[in-house]
């Protein structure tokens, strides 16, 4: 194990470099690096650097209501066509009604409807079926074709959006489709995304019609063929303009449109040009139809309705209306980018301030410095200089991350900086297991080489299965997490695997190197601190049924405070909205309240934190749609610049009823298919009775620390699972580091009661599950005292956790361990490994 050759040690060292090497454009930052040297670098996420996060929907009943009165105006087409004569036709539930004149034109009528019931391209679903009904014929608008629409929607709006935010100067937004029905928004530095909002809630769907007879009264009903629209010029007196449904020119044949002031009135108008085939169409309207008013409606609205002077025959035009630099500007944007085919509703938002996230880096940097350094320290206080040989090992495990990260281009979130730290604690766990193991031989009166190679060699088997289960749990956070749980999920990841690396890979090589050189015969693996838990002969068996029945009672009072009290849900589960917010004073609570409660949002709470001028202001879901979630945060807004002038908005987080559903579900799978897997692994690399063990203990943890969320009143979010799911990762960690010494003992002493065995197993490893906790717990400390609000609490739940996995290994895991396999275990063991072969159980003894 100590042999390496110099092509080895050649790369090894390589890849040493290179990990440093590329981590340092990110460390630095791209900017400060020449600029003829291409180099890759992670890039900060919004809550480090400031911006916005969106989740647009597309507004699927808005596809279905357009697509069925578009095809109505097919089905008169088709008729007429045809000849045929019908009673009627109109949009009845999800689907047209045909109302047949003569009951012996159905076969007919349903032949020249024929075309609607065909797919457009092979492969394709019909829009429409006909169901024969009596005296009519209805076309049912089937889900899946909706879905397929909705689908063909997103698509579309993908572009559109991306053109309209391109509109806008934004640096290196994030447009992408998200499920089936969403697109995702990040506005990286866009801390107010009340503009873009604005930009991307607007269909601008653009088109020209004729005004109909003015001597019409408004509010009366409708002529046949026309409609009555809000007109939103209030310089014109806004009202109602009646108005054909035709649409006699389409804003989709525009190729410019641009904000200008009118040299004559000096008021702002949006100037636009159409193509060849809209100019025409456009020339030919105006000269037919000069002195008559002519509508420009916009989302269903007139927003200007001039009257025309005289044919239009060069494809350009100009409209006016009450509009100032701004609103021209905008309205230029949106024709320029063109229309979406269906609205966009904001379901989910987070705005992250800069100042907000400028805090949220030095609270995470504090966090990482002071974490490595209370580790490193530990290490040298417990394992001397073999415990610097694990700190350089440490330094490259963060630098080989960092440039993983860097070479993935990925996105470092807040949550992804506790993942580093906390990858940075749990990585330490091999180290100290390869050193506990050398101290054992030694123990035994081996030699420093044979120590070395046999403590490298039994630790290596552990430290696979300790880290896969680990990583698999993160796997299963990365598939069914969102937003910042993927990153905590992604950094995590890959400070498992870098680990596996750096303990047994870089460690073994500086181990080798400094043997090489010295020949000593005395390893330094002991520092100043000495533990006394060598020899240790403690019963811990004889307290299972305490343990058992302990652990029971807690789990049932865990599960009674899940349903009451209950837990307190964050937005992420529950919905509602979340501002955070600095007031330009100290924060006047009393008027503040006062305020809120004028506003008419539903309640309020308040909360302070931080400084005494900071606030945090918790809603509840909004009733009613989704955009009532919007313009509660306008509303809130708008009051706070009112009454709190200088107050400064720092994060806004609004997430609808249909998104937080979905995360609480996706959430509760992550961690029902975390067990299960879990089940599987222990099984495949122990035993049946090792992997029952496991997971029921893990799940008995689980219960407890949702018990914990009731108690302390701590948000249960999505970070929540990210903690439970870490935990989960430590709590199958620490029993697969003792099932492991249990299922090696057993080959050792195979006439060993089992019972005498588990404790000989847990005491040989209470070394190592003591070291081991301190350093996670001293990783973990900082970011629950400088972490900032969120990375509080999920420190916190992690801090309940460590003590929780290790006392559930010796008091639960142990005993079901022990019920279960009483002679079962023994049995398995003989026919893995014959009992003739009993040499290692005789250097046991001797030891």
């Amino acid at each position: 194990m100590l042999k390496f050759s110099r092509l080895q040690t050649i790369a090894i060292l390589v890849i040493c470099f290179l990990g440093s090497a590329l981590a340092i454009p990110s460390l630095v930052g791209p900017h400060n690096m020449p600029s003829w040297l291409p180099m890759r670098h992670f890039n900060l996420g919004l809550d480090l650097q400031g911006g916005s996060y969106l989740l647009l929907e597309v507004d699927a009943e808005a596809v279905k209501r357009e697509r069925l009165e578009n095809a109505v105006d097919e089905v008169r087409g088709l008729l007429r066509t045809a000849d045929l004569r019908v009673a009627g036709v109109g949009v009845e539930g999800s689907g047209l009604v045909v109302r047949l004149a003569d009951p012996g034109d159905a076969a007919r009528v349903t032949d020249a409807l024929r075309p609607l019931t065909q797919a457009s391209l092979p492969g394709e679903i019909a829009d429409f079926t006909i169901v024969p009904e009596a005296g009519r014929l209805r076309l049912d608008f089937g889900q899946q074709a909706l879905t397929n629409r909705v689908s063909k929607a997103v698509d579309q709006s993908l572009e559109i959006v991306r053109r309209r935010i391109d509109e806008t100067g934004v640096n290196e937004p994030i447009v992408a489709r998200q499920g089936a029905s969403r697109v995702l928004v990040q506005l990286p530095g866009v801390t107010d995304p009340g503009r873009i909002k604005r930009l991307l809630g607007q269909t601008a769907k653009m088109t020209f019609h004729l005004v109909g007879d003015a001597t019409v009264a408004p509010g009366s009903s409708a002529p046949p063929g026309f409609e009555w629209l809000q007109n939103s010029d209030r310089g014109a007196g806004g009202g109602q303009v009646l108005v054909r449904k035709r649409v006699e020119v389409d804003g989709a044949t525009l190729t410019d449109a641009q904000p200008s002031a009118d040299p004559q009135s000096g008021r702002w108008v949006v100037s636009f040009s159409f193509d060849s085939i809209g100019a025409r169409r456009f020339a030919d309207i105006t000269k037919a139809n000069v002195g008559r008013p002519f509508a420009i409606v916009l989302d269903g609205r007139v927003i200007s309705a001039p009257v025309i002077n005289e044919p239009i025959l060069g494809g350009r035009g100009q409209i006016s209306g009450n509009f100032t630099a701004q609103t021209a500007t905008e309205l230029a944007v949106l024709l320029r980018a063109g229309a979406l085919p269906a609205p966009l509703t904001v379901v989910e938002e987070r705005s992250i301030g800069p100042e907000l996230g400028a805090d949220s880096i030095k609270a995470g940097v504090i966090s990482c410095i002071v974490g490595v350094v209370l580790v490193f320290a530990y290490m040298w206080l417990t394992y001397g200089f073999f415990g610097l040989i694990a700190n350089a090992a440490l330094v490259f495990n963060l630098f080989l991350t960092l440039s993983c990260l860097a070479m993935l281009e990925a996105t470092l979130t807040l949550p992804g900086i506790a993942g580093v730290v906390l990858t940075l604690g749990m990585s330490v766990d091999a180290n100290i297991l390869i050193n506990e193991r050398i101290r054992e031989e030694l123990r035994k009166g081996k030699t420093a080489l044979s120590a070395l190679e046999t403590g490298y060699i039994k630790a290596r088997g552990t430290i696979m299965d300790s880290n896969l289960t680990t990583l698999i749990k993160m796997v299963l956070l990365y598939v069914v997490g969102t937003g910042s749980v993927k990153g905590f999920a992604v950094t995590t990841s890959l400070g498992i695997i870098t680990s596996m690396f750096t303990a047994t890979v870089v460690a073994r090589l500086l181990t080798a190197i400094w043997y090489k050189r010295t020949r000593s015969k005395e390893l330094p693996v002991f520092g100043p601190i000495k533990l006394k838990t060598a020899g240790m002969k403690i019963n811990f068996m004889n307290g299972r049924h305490v343990g058992l029945a302990v652990s029971v009672i807690l789990s049932t009072a865990s599960v009674v405070m899940f349903f009451k009290p209950g837990l307190n849900y964050g937005i992420d589960f529950a919905g509602g909205i979340v501002m955070e917010v600095r007031t330009a004073e100290a924060t006047d609570f009393p008027k503040m309240r006062q305020v809120m409660e004028g506003v008419n949002v539903g309640p309020v709470a308040l909360q302070a934190f931080g400084t005494d001028r900071d606030v945090i202001l918790r809603m509840e879901r909004q009733e009613g749609a989704e955009s009532n979630q919007q313009a509660a945060i306008k509303a809130v807004t708008a009051a706070l610049e009112q009454n709190f002038p200088g107050s400064e908005v720092r994060r806004v987080e609004a997430v609808g009823a249909s998104v937080s559903a979905e995360l609480f579900s996706d959430g509760m799978l992550a961690l029902g298919l975390a067990a299960f897997f879990m089940l599987l692994y222990i099984t495949f690399r122990f035993e049946w009775q090792f992997g029952v063990g496991a997971v029921v203990t893990m799940m008995l943890d689980v219960t407890k620390t949702i018990g914990f969320y009731a108690v302390t009143g701590l948000q249960f979010n999505l970070t929540a699972v990210a903690a439970m799911l870490t935990i989960m990762g430590f709590s199958i960690n620490d029993k697969v580091v003792v099932y492991d010494r249990v299922r090696e003992n057993l080959r050792l002493y195979r006439k060993m009661p089992l019972r005498e065995l588990i404790d000989r197993s847990i005491n040989e490893t209470m070394t190592r599950t003591i070291n081991t906790n301190i350093a996670v717990f001293l990783s973990i400390v900082p970011l629950a005292l400088y972490g900032g609000e969120a990375l509080r609490e999920f420190a916190w739940a992690l801090l309940f956790g460590i003590l929780l996995a290790t006392s559930s290994s010796i008091f639960i895991a142990a005993p079901i361990l022990l019920y279960l396999g009483e002679n079962r275990l023994r049995k398995t063991m003989d026919a893995e490994d014959p009992p003739g072969n009993e040499g290692g159980e005789g250097e046991a003894a001797k030891a």
